[in-house]
């Protein structure tokens, strides 16, 4: 067991590969390799009879440098660390912090490899493999990487990991996981969930349980919450998970309709601008009824007429 440490502090636990299962995956892809070197070189020899021999012997060490050191390096870089020797055994390659590998570490390790392996018959990769707790070989020193199992003899990764969880009893959890104060979480606590559950289905299903049951203690210390009998560490970890995810959507969308976009908000004092333009369509209003007392003293009062004149020339004028 490799108690790999993530760059989130995350210890892994993986299986690492022996001595054994890496030197039966090395023979397997040497042997597809070793055939494809010989039938590619059987094809161009009678397909190249006119080549004289010096440049038939460089294109043949080319070949030779193609299918033992080139290929081997990009078929691992693409499938993320499984050559076909390691995919039927079920190894991986990956970093020393669990990381997948990148070009640069199946360069060192097929180049190291190369005099390790092919030219020196594979004796230091044997001893060094042999004396490695890691089971590593020299081209895994160089590169920093490592050879873990993916499939533990027994198990079936994620599908064992977690067993199956009885419907009456996620019932009886949900309403425990409502009333969760999740408060004293601190986040780092968090992150660690997170990370397992994302890598879980990588690790022996002893050593999830045995992560998550120290994870799900951690919690329960905080919340004051043990993990219900009958449920699996790990399922807790994720119920858990969920519902503070659920919380925090609710809390962002509560908080979204508490306080609305501002674009919808008029100011008060815009209506009042087109004021003076309605001003004329007044008079088309019915007018307000007074009272009696308050319209009689509005209404103008009569004039007298005035005294009438004598016509002129007459002397007379006429009564009023």
């Amino acid at each position: 067991m490799s108690d790999l440490v993530t760059g989130e502090a995350v210890v892994l636990g993986l299986r690492t590969a022996k001595l054994p299962s890496r030197a039966l995956a090395t023979g397997l892809d040497l042997l597809v390799q070793g055939a494809a070197l010989v039938v590619t070189s059987l094809v161009l020899s009678f397909a190249l009879v006119d080549l004289d021999g010096a440049a038939l012997a460089a294109i043949l060490l080319g070949l030779m440098v193609f299918f033992l050191v080139g290929l081997p390096v990009m078929v691992e870089t693409l499938t993320r660390g499984r050559s076909l020797g390691k995919a039927a055994l079920g190894l991986r390659v990956v970093r020393s912090d669990g990381g997948p590998v990148r070009f640069r570490h199946s360069l060192v390790r097929g180049l190291v490899g190369f005099f390790e392996i092919i030219v020196l018959s594979g004796v230091p990769a044997a001893i060094c493999s042999a004396v490695s707790a890691d089971g590593k070989r020299l081209g895994d020193v160089f590169a920093g990487t490592l050879v873990v199992r993916e499939r533990v003899p027994g198990g079936g990764g994620a599908a064992n990991a977690l067993p199956p969880v009885h419907p009456q009893l996620l019932q009886t959890i949900g309403g425990e996981l409502v009333a969760l104060d999740l408060s004293a979480v601190p986040e780092p606590l968090w992150l660690a969930i997170r990370q397992l559950l994302g890598r879980i289905g990588e690790l022996d299903p002893a050593v999830a349980h045995r992560m998550s049951a120290r994870l799900a203690d951690d919690l329960a210390a905080r919340t004051g919450h043990p993990v219900p009998y009958g449920l699996h560490p790990a399922a807790y970890l994720g119920a858990v998970l969920t519902e503070r995810q659920r919380r925090e959507w609710t809390r962002a969308q509560g908080y979204g309709l508490q306080h609305p976009p501002r674009p919808h908000v008029q100011p008060p004092t815009a209506p009042a601008a087109p004021a003076p333009a309605s001003a004329p369509a007044m008079p088309t209003t019915p007018p307000v009824q007074a009272h009696p007392q308050a319209q009689a003293q509005a209404q103008p009062q009569p004039q007298p007429a005035p005294a009438a004149q004598p016509a002129p020339g007459t002397g007379f004028a006429p009564p009023a």
